[in-house]
């Protein structure tokens, strides 16, 4: 048995290849093992489950859990359940593409856009104030590459997030 395996043996295999999927993608996005596992299980599950039911079944901690369901949130990839009632609250994935890509743009590239142009303006601030021997027309050019890759990306993302009917 591998790691994955022992550690999620309250999963069905079908389940565990379910979050597993889910595992492998997050990490494409550089986001944490645990968001794959708690999409992918909410994702699989036929009922909507609470934070306990989470950490259980994915043997992760509650803050963990918690931390995961509310950068899921954030993103448009998880909700409350309306169908669920009492004191606890019940969660089920969004699983609409367009909501997860648009959710994605939204909380994580754009913010990176907007600190990136303050980077550039500091870059180009930077090369301007270097001293004539170390100025140099590569150093500009790249920022204004980047400059470029910025502007096409302020285009384009909005275009997609209409494309997917946002």
């Amino acid at each position: 048995m591998t790691g994955g395996e022992q550690k999620r043996q309250a999963l069905t295999d079908f389940e565990v290849t379910v979050v597993d999927f889910f595992c492998d993608g997050v990490k494409v996005l550089g986001l944490p093992k645990s968001i794959g596992e708690i999409y992918g299980l909410l994702f699989i599950s036929q009922e909507p489950l609470a934070l306990d039911d989470l950490v259980q079944k994915l043997e992760i901690s509650k803050g963990s859990a918690s931390q995961g369901l509310r950068l899921l949130k954030n993103l448009g990839a998880v909700r409350e359940s309306s169908e669920v009632t009492g004191r606890k609250s019940f969660y089920e994935p969004d699983v609409e593409l367009k909501q997860l890509v648009s959710g994605f743009i939204k909380e994580q590239v754009m913010p990176h856009l907007q600190s990136g142009e303050q980077k550039l303006t500091r870059l180009r601030t930077m090369v301007e104030q270097m001293p004539g021997d170390m100025r140099s027309d590569f150093y500009m050019g790249r920022i204004q590459r980047l400059d470029r890759w910025t502007k096409r990306a302020r285009i384009v993302l909005p275009l997609l997030q209409k494309f997917l009917g946002r």
